[in-house]
């Protein structure tokens, strides 16, 4: 009997769960393929139309 307590507390020691909790060793990398320069282009052409429409601009 004290056999079989030995051994099952040998087992229930031995079934110790452990959750570990680690950073990776590399960075986390996320790449965003965005197209952004139209829109910039856009506006850009949009105010320097409107700064060209302007009759004071040349002395008009």
């Amino acid at each position: 009997m004290f056999l079989a307590v030995l051994l099952l507390a040998t087992l229930v020691a031995a079934c110790n769960p452990r959750v570990q909790l680690e950073a990776p060793k590399d960075p986390i990398v996320i790449n965003l393929n965005v197209k952004i320069e139209q829109e910039v282009r856009v506006r850009i052409e949009r105010d320097l139309e409107d700064l060209l429409d302007d009759p004071e601009l040349f002395g008009g």
